[in-house]
């Protein structure tokens, strides 16, 4: 609906051209008749400016059950503020149009700035219909008068009066759709945006969640197992120094070391968001360091099959393949005690992956829950990538872990959505 300023210029427009055409082409030679029609005019612009005007925009306390405004519902009661300017409103307009087109037949114009202003300072459908009916009313009775109080002029009066509330009436339901329209419309957009920063919150919630378990992941595979190595290293260093074994215990030292300086590495390379993998360009060369890094670790043998490295891999499955390598591997030396491990990796032409790594451990029983972090997050590792992730174990008989990849791996469209890029 338009607003105050507005509805200020189309009063004041209205009454200014309505006057015009009293005082012009549709003048009164009876003087008192002009009087009385220019004190219409008036009384309407001054019933607008008192109780019309400030109800416009005027919120409506209605009942919830039968809706609000234009909405639909009848309303059953509105604000103290402008629980009497309807009725003033509607009476001090019903009787300036009434007296207005008794005194001048031509006054019957006022009605087209009455109608609408009824419907407006109404704000329900059930008040514009009423508000309606009784200007309409009015204006029979003013035009009845001003013609004779005949037969013919109740015919016109009556004529007018219907025509004016049924075209009034129609207008009034019209607007009052487009008004309910236009709120339902901005009570969607409201909610559509509302719902769209709800959206930006949870993601960005989402998305320092999965950062929060990509560092985990890779502070358990990368940090965490160095430096368990490096625990497990100088206490034999110790123990190699105790007994007397001098050369042995400087080999070992030499090996804490090297384990150190990989350590420092692979935390540099978390703080840089970069893959915590080794700087060789091969990835072929990558995993045998990874063994013989492990093979160092103890007496278990491990036996590696690289033959199937044919095809390159990209970088983020390198590190999928790496981290749950670097996870079988110790979780067969420091949990299963296996003897014998062996791993196979392979590499497609096309770029698929798979990695399969037995031993001859100890084993688990799978349907007993999980007491660590490794086996987790190698599957969720996996997942994320778009690859399979299977493990057989049977207490007594040893574990076989297999891990495939697809060509395309799934973190090439997830990691970017991450804060900070990909891992």
């Amino acid at each position: 609906m338009l607003s105050r300023r507005r509805w200020d210029a189309v009063v004041a427009l209205g009454s200014l051209v309505i006057l015009a055409g009293l005082l012009l082409p549709f003048r009164s030679d009876d003087m008192t008749r002009m009087v009385v029609a220019v004190a219409a005019v008036a009384l309407f612009v001054v019933g607008y400016a008192v109780a019309g005007r400030p109800a416009i925009g005027h919120v409506a306390l209605v009942d919830l059950a039968a809706g609000s405004g234009f909405g639909g519902g009848d309303g059953v009661g509105i604000g103290p503020v402008a629980a009497w300017r309807f009725p003033v409103f509607l009476a001090v307009s019903a009787v300036a149009v009434g007296v207005g087109a008794a005194a001048v037949p031509f006054m019957a114009m006022l009605q087209t700035l009455a109608y609408p202003l009824v419907w407006v300072v109404g704000d329900t459908r059930r008040r514009g219909i009423a508000g309606s009916a009784v200007i309409a009313a009015c204006v029979f009775t003013g035009t009845w008068l001003g013609h004779g109080a005949d037969a013919d002029s109740a015919l016109a009066g009556g004529a007018t009066g219907v025509f004016s509330l049924v075209f009034a009436i129609a207008i009034g339901l019209w607007i009052a759709s487009i008004a309910e329209w236009g709120e339902e419309r901005e009570r969607l957009l409201a909610d559509l945006t509302a719902a769209q920063h709800q959206v930006e919150a949870l993601s960005r919630e989402r998305g320092a969640a999965a950062e929060r378990e990509r560092l985990a992941r890779d502070i358990h595979d990368t940090l965490a197992q160095t430096l368990a190595g490096l625990v497990i290293f100088a206490e034999r260093a110790g123990r190699q120094s105790r007994e007397g074994q001098t050369d042995a215990a400087a080999t070992t030292i030499a090996t804490v070391e090297q384990v150190a300086r990989d350590a420092l590495a692979e935390a540099r390379a978390l703080v840089a968001r970069t893959a915590s993998v080794p700087s060789e360009p091969a990835f072929g060369a990558a995993i045998e360091r990874l063994v013989d890094r492990f093979r160092a670790h103890g007496a278990t043998r491990i036996d590696l099959d690289a033959t199937g490295l044919v095809g390159d891999l990209d970088r983020e499955a390198q590190v999928v393949l790496l981290r749950c390598l670097q996870e079988a591997l110790s979780n067969a030396m420091k949990h299963a005690g296996a003897r014998r491990v062996g791993v196979r990796v392979a590499v497609a032409a096309e770029g698929a992956a798979e990695l399969s790594v037995t031993d001859d451990g100890r084993g688990f029983d799978l349907a007993q829950p999980g007491r660590g972090f490794g086996l987790d997050g190698m599957r969720e590792r996996v997942s994320l990538a778009g690859g399979e992730f299977a493990v057989v174990s049977t207490p007594g008989a040893g574990t076989t872990l297999e891990v495939r990849l697809p060509a395309t791996t799934a973190i090439d469209r997830i990691e970017p959505l991450l804060p900070g890029g990909a891992a």
